[in-house]
């Protein structure tokens, strides 16, 4: 059989809403009798006469049949309101045999501890900042707390029993022209099993700081942290969101509580509202997300995302940082990613929060993008977390206005013993320009990679963002930001690659060996767009550790109609590995083809790196090979050839052989 679940409070409430629509048509269709179903004959003629009576022939069979609608709609709504009040009535007759029973057990502990054994906390008062009371000592949910009045805080949500949720916490009270109240706190769950509650949100600011939203209640041995609240919104600067709730020691699933999105704040010296932090997990669990940063209007300051909440002691990932707040001004920041357990990674960093408005005044810079958070560290056995990405700049239409910056990568976290290092995160995209004269903005660096665990090897740098373009007479494209470097490895791993460069923009160097690892190689410099432009320079390979490893490879410089050169290899270890090779040059379209990039030096054991090859040129000359690296004992590196072009390129030097070894051949031109 089905279950059947009735709510006699909404049947009277839905049933007195219908009895009032009903009042409203009956009324309707009596002021529209009179003029419809007698309409005067326009004329004295027949068809006039025809015309009207057929009118009100129409109109009374509407009002016929409204009549018997009418009577329908009132058996209905009597129907609802007999039902509403059989299951009262019945619900009354079931609870009343038990009701006694239930005094006869809560009485014992009412009277010596002020708390029922079973039963729902009472909510507190609105307007009071009143504290919800406590749940039945064995089962039962906290009560809300009171809303606060003009200022005040509200009040903190009553504790749950062994079973049970905690009460939610009242929002605090608003105000004009100081501080709004706080909201409350959370009530803690249940000692065994529940949810923490609710924090409150804070108070409205009207010219003046919103209120800070409550932190979320903890749960206790098993049970799940409550979200923070939301901060208020403030004319001077918005509430910070409330801290999520810690979870329980011994959840297995759960997580910590959320953090709160900060308040929105109004205007051009203000600040929105952070993020809460988000909540710690357990002892298996993962640390809550930290709560977006709020909403900045009428260029206020985005606000800052909350940090992530750390995780589980044991098996926990970090939680995840907030999201900075969007703005008609300047983005926020990226909140930071939590701390990963013992064997828990680092929780991710958050975005940058976009400027999103429109700057309209001449010779002004637009704000820029908000920063992306860091990532998290990971644990002992645990890898760091992935940087966030930069926020992107604001548009500018003026004259001789300058577009704004996008935000930089967040670093990515560093790994525990075991693990890899976090990648970092790509930089924002530049603002437009629409408006004569005017430039761009650029595009955010990249986020360096996070250092490696023992065994693990760097984080990747991130990308460059990529530069704006502009669309006014006379106006200039931007250049995107430079890649992030690779992280350091671990004692016996490899640095990481660096990031690729925006357009025209270098890319990061590569990550630097651990004590026996090998050097992470450079990134490609970005490519020029359109007619002028330049390729970046590509990124230096890492060296290696100090006793061994190879150097890392130079990545390869972009293409333009002004190329970039290749970037250098990273040279090895001192006792044993060989040296990176050297990066490509880029291909150019009206200039000479850029120069490949150096090999680098072998270790005592171990080769010279092969020169770049010189890039093409489409008019022009080619670009000359990089030299070859050399070495103490082993061979020496071979010289890059020279690229394609008119003339070609000159081939690079081969590097100066070693105590056993020969020199490498010089490149082909």
């Amino acid at each position: 059989m089905s279950y059947v679940i009735a709510a006699p409070e909404a049947f009277a409430a839905v049933a007195s809403d219908l009895s009032g629509i009903g009042s409203g048509i009956t009324q309707a269709n009596a002021a529209a009798a009179g003029p419809t179903t007698t309409i005067l004959a326009a004329g004295a003629d027949e068809v006039s006469a025809a015309v009207a009576a057929l009118f009100g022939e129409h109109a009374q069979t509407y009002q016929a049949l409204g009549m018997r609608l009418a009577s329908f709609h009132e058996q209905f709504v009597q129907s609802l309101t007999a039902s509403a009040g059989a299951y009262a009535g019945a619900e009354a007759a079931a609870a009343a045999p038990l009701q006694g029973l239930l005094d006869l057990i809560n009485a014992p502990t009412q009277l010596l501890l002020g708390r029922p054994l079973i039963g729902n906390g009472a909510n507190g008062a609105p307007g009071t900042g009143q504290a919800g009371g406590d749940g039945g000592l064995l089962y039962g949910n906290g009560g809300a707390g009171g809303s606060g009045g003009a200022g005040q805080a509200g009040g903190a949500g009553g504790a749950a029993g062994l079973f049970g949720n905690g009460g939610a916490g009242g929002a605090g009270g608003d105000s004009i022209g100081g501080t709004a109240g706080a909201g409350g706190v959370g009530g803690t769950a249940g000692l065994l099993y529940g949810t923490g509650g609710t924090g409150g949100a804070g108070g409205l600011g009207g010219g003046g700081i919103g209120g800070a939203g409550g932190a979320g209640g903890s749960g206790l041995l098993f049970g799940f942290g409550g979200v923070g609240g939301t901060g208020g919104l403030g004319e001077d600067v918005g509430g910070v969101g409330g801290a999520g709730g810690n979870s329980g020691l011994f959840q297995l699933f759960g997580t910590g509580g959320a953090g709160g999105l900060g308040g929105l704040a109004e205007g051009g010296s203000s600040a929105a509202g952070a993020g809460g932090a988000g909540g710690a997990g357990g002892l298996f669990n993962a640390g809550g997300a930290g709560g977006d940063g709020g909403y900045g209007l009428d260029g206020a300051t985005g606000g800052m995302g909350g940090a992530g909440g750390a995780g589980g002691l044991l098996t926990g990932n970090g939680g995840a940082g907030g999201v900075g707040g969007q703005s008609d001004g300047a983005g926020g920041a990226g909140g930071v990613g939590g701390a990963g357990g013992l064997f828990g990674s680092g929780g991710a960093g958050g975005a940058g929060g976009a400027s999103a408005g429109f700057s309209f005044n001449d010779n002004a810079i637009a704000a820029a993008g908000g920063d992306g958070g860091a990532g998290g560290a990971g644990g002992i056995f645990g890898s760091g977390g992935t940087g966030g990405a930069g926020g992107a700049g604001e548009i500018s239409t003026g004259a001789n206005s300058t577009g704004g910056a996008g935000g930089a990568g967040g670093a990515g976290g560093a790994a525990g013993l075991l693990g890899s290092g976090g990648s970092g995160g790509s930089g924002g995209t530049g603002g437009q320009s629409t408006g004569d004269g005017s430039t761009a903005g650029t595009g955010g660096i990249g986020g360096s990679g996070g250092t490696g665990g023992l065994f693990g090897p760097g984080g990747s740098g991130g990308a460059g963002g990529t530069g704006g373009q502009s669309s006014g007479v006379g106006s200039t494209d931007a250049a995107g930001g430079v890649g992030g470097k690779g992280g350091t490895g671990g004692l016996f791993s490899t640095g990481g690659s660096g990031g690729a460069g925006g357009n025209s923009a270098d890319g990061g160097d590569g990550g630097t060996g651990g004590l026996f690892g090998s050097g992470g190689s450079g990134g490609a410099g970005g490519n020029g767009i359109g007619k002028g432009s330049v390729g970046g320079d590509g990124g230096n390979g890492g060296n290696a550790g100090a006793f061994s490893g190879s150097g890392g490879s130079g990545g390869a410089g972009g293409f333009g109609d002004n190329s970039g050169d290749g970037g250098d290899g990273g040279n090895a270890g001192l006792l044993y590995g060989n040296g990176g090779a050297g990066g490509m040059g880029g291909t150019a379209v009206s200039s000479d083809g850029g120069a490949g990039g150096r090999g680098g030096n072998g270790g005592l054991i171990g080769n010279g790196g092969d020169g770049g090859a010189g890039g093409l040129s489409f008019s022009t000359a080619g670009g000359t090979g990089g030299a070859g690296g050399t070495a103490p004992l082993g061979n020496g590196g071979n010289g890059g050839n020279g690229g394609s072009g008119n003339p070609a390129g000159a081939g690079g030097i081969g590097g100066t052989g070693g105590l056993f070894g020969q020199s490498g051949f010089d490149g082909l031109s």
